[in-house]
């Protein structure tokens, strides 16, 4: 079988990167809840999709409303906008003489988790108001609440390498499909998220992951963070088989984590950078094939 599946799981800490609705004069993070009732802030997965187009600079594929609902125009084709190619499309075509009309679907290519808390949130406040402009002309101060978080966040990223610009009678080069995989990286490389006044960094200061016969997102939900420790029994289970083993490339930001020297022994990481290099030397080994 070939490889075909490039897959990654990271962990980036973070703070407070996603609200919901809210009440009232309270902004709420989305959070889920698990089995002990513990509530985990999480990043959607669509919010994690925005930066991603946004920083890549791929939020320029047309799109319409004739339908009643904002989606892609039906014009807009995978070789000309990488953004529909890797994280697919929903178009809706009317009925007319020379067509049937009806949806047109393209499921994504590069498939995104929710990022999820790795620590419980713990139910702080941050107390809100804006007297400095109010007093600037004698007038009333407003008051708000934000529910705030900092904590480690773990995503994952699977990719169906073979499916990359090829969409029907489409198919594109092979190097610009290795291309746009390999921007997508550096893109999740160097992610970061805009949200009330701050930049967060969604830089990974770990990563885990490789190219493998199977599509299985192997380590999504597998990560665990304990008292600044990373759990890696689970990590070591997995690579057990040596088709995994043999294919996977694990980083991480050293001083980090309070085991930092167990990781780097036992799961032999490496930097960062090293790791994203040879994730992207896997795509280039693929398309090259």
């Amino acid at each position: 079988m070939k490889r075909e599946g490039l897959t990654l799981t990271m962990i980036f800490l973070a703070e407070s990167a996603n609200y919901g609705e809210g009440v009232g004069n309270i902004s709420t993070l989305k959070k889920m809840s698990s089995g002990n009732y513990q509530q985990f802030s999480y990043i959607s997965r669509q919010a994690m999709r925005y930066n991603i187009i946004q920083q890549l600079k791929w939020d320029n594929t047309p799109v319409d409303g004739k339908s009643g609902v904002v989606q892609f125009d039906p014009g807009a084709y995978i070789d000309q906008y990488p953004e529909i190619d890797l994280f697919g499309y929903m178009k809706t075509v009317g009925k007319d003489d020379q067509s049937k009309g009806g949806a047109f679907t393209r499921s994504a290519v590069a498939r995104l988790s929710n990022a999820i808390s790795l620590e419980p949130y713990q139910n702080d406040m941050e107390f809100l108001t804006n007297m400095g402009l109010a007093k600037r002309n004698g007038l009333e101060n407003g008051i708000a609440q934000s529910e705030i978080h900092r904590s480690y966040y773990t995503y994952t990223v699977s990719i169906d390498l073979d499916r990359v610009g090829v969409d029907g009678e489409i198919n594109i080069p092979s190097s610009e499909k290795a291309d746009r995989v390999k921007k997508l990286l550096d893109a999740l490389q160097y992610l970061y998220r805009d949200i009330k006044g701050r930049r967060e960094n969604l830089s990974p200061v770990f990563v885990i992951g490789g190219r493998y016969e199977r599509k299985n997102p192997l380590f999504e939900n597998r990560i665990k963070v304990e008292n600044n420790r990373l759990k890696i029994q689970m990590l070591k289970d997995i690579l057990e088989d040596s088709r995994v083993e043999s294919n996977t490339f694990v980083g991480v930001l050293s001083n980090m984590f309070d085991n930092d020297n167990e990781i780097k022994e036992k799961l032999s990481a490496e930097t960062i950078g090293k790791a994203f290099d040879h994730l992207k030397e896997e795509v280039d080994a693929y398309y090259g094939e």
